[in-house]
């Protein structure tokens, strides 16, 4: 039962990998004919499961199963269907194919729940399109800003006109918001899109929290000069005084548990190369589950980036452009997740935090949220060659299942 229950899910997951963008992995952005694709083949599998089906105000689609007990609360269960560019099949896409296996197999065994259930297919969690993210799940959590409409895609399409080219609604999302008093809990199965599992050898894990994230912009500006006849020690060299920031974050996270950080993007003026550079452009990103170790990473990081400009004569210029802080997942729901896990697997449950955002972040304004992560080959994702083995789907299924059936 459990490997077919898996082959079904990665066949599943490959026929919603096609639609796509041209190009390598999968490209599926949000509001876009690829996603309406989708979307439809999704909603057919969700009737099969003898769920009903609905889009909402924010391109979102839910599939519902009413219980049978008296508790009306609902159980949310679902992930994101975009993708980054370039990206993986599995990545969002399983959190959402794999739960409806779940309801199709308990529908076509005659079984029902206690308390009602909807699956959800996220519109937008990884923000390729808008330079927004979990659009999707902010509009169900009641933490959508109505002021990012105004954004603009790379042709020029506006968020609001986008959501009305695809059907949706976007003046009607103030509406919508669940009331927490309406939820029982959010839950996302999700690919791990790192190595810890597979070290482990272990197929699934539980997670404990979805890391903090900030991001800031640094200008460090010199003085361009002749790179032969300007002596050492005359210099004031931009990328020198950008290096030591690079190092210093490497260093940092390295010697500070629960920390990681990188330094994605650097703009040299001018690239010439027998010029002094005179300015860099540079970002920084640091991620901890915990928002004190990340706070204090980035005190002793932009403290050394002063130190390092002042010591070269270079104006530095900083700024903090996103901050989001870690998100905790419920106790009850990480003891739950971890019984069905080992009662699946016959072994303790490991429980890891995620170092990825996730639509968990939004939800947790609206209720507890709990995780299961499953094995990712190699650690691989946001990547064409992201992998995901049958064996562990069939697992993760089984194990949800336990989950819904002990809830």
């Amino acid at each position: 039962m459990t490997e077919t229950l898996g082959r079904d899910i990665l066949d599943r997951l490959n026929q919603a990998a096609v639609h796509s963008e041209p190009g390598p992995g999968v490209t599926r952005f949000s509001f876009t004919p690829e996603h309406r694709a989708v979307g439809e083949l999704l909603e057919g599998w969700m009737r099969e499961a003898g769920l009903e089906t609905r889009w909402d105000a924010a391109g979102n689609l839910i599939g519902r199963a009413e219980g049978t007990g008296a508790d009306p609360r609902v159980l949310l269960i679902g992930s994101h269907q975009d993708s980054v560019r370039s990206g993986g099949r599995y990545d969002g896409m399983l959190g959402i194919v794999l739960p409806i296996a779940c309801m199709r197999t308990l529908h076509e065994a005659g079984e029902s729940l206690p308390y009602p259930v909807e699956i959800i297919a996220f519109s937008d969690e990884e923000g390729g399109r808008f330079t927004t993210s979990l659009i999707g799940s902010k509009a169900i959590a009641g933490g959508f800003n109505m002021d990012v409409l105004t954004m603009a895609d790379a042709h020029g399409v506006s968020l609001e006109q986008a959501m009305h080219d695809f059907g949706a609604a976007p003046r009607e999302i103030p509406l919508m918001a669940r009331r927490p008093e309406d939820v029982r809990a959010f839950v996302e199965v999700h690919i791990e899109q790192g190595p810890v599992l597979e070290e482990q050898g272990l197929e699934v894990g539980v997670v404990t929290a979805l890391t903090g994230i900030e991001r800031h912009r640094l200008v460090l500006t010199g003085k361009a000069s002749h790179a032969g006849t300007t002596p050492m020690d005359s210099r004031r060299d931009a990328l020198v005084g950008a290096a030591g920031i690079v190092l210093e974050l490497d260093r940092v996270c390295r010697d500070t548990a629960d920390c990681v950080g990188v330094v994605g993007e650097l703009e040299v003026t001018p690239g010439v190369v027998n010029v002094i550079p005179a300015q860099t452009r540079l970002t920084l990103e640091l991620r901890s589950p915990d928002d004190a170790i990340r706070v204090d990473a980035r005190e002793r990081i932009l403290a050394a980036a002063q130190r390092s400009a002042e010591q070269r004569g270079l104006e530095l210029e900083a700024s903090r452009v996103y901050e989001q802080s870690a998100v905790t997942c419920a106790p009850w729901l990480i003891d739950a997740l971890g019984a069905a896990a080992t009662e699946e697997t016959g072994k303790p449950a490991l429980r890891l935090f995620s170092g990825a955002g996730h639509d968990g972040l939004a939800m947790i304004r609206l209720t507890d949220i709990g995780m299961l992560f499953v094995r990712s080959p190699e650690g691989l994702s946001h990547h064409p060659d992201e992998d995901l083995y049958a064996h562990d789907a069939g697992v993760a299924a089984q194990t949800l299942l336990r989950f819904l059936r002990g809830l």
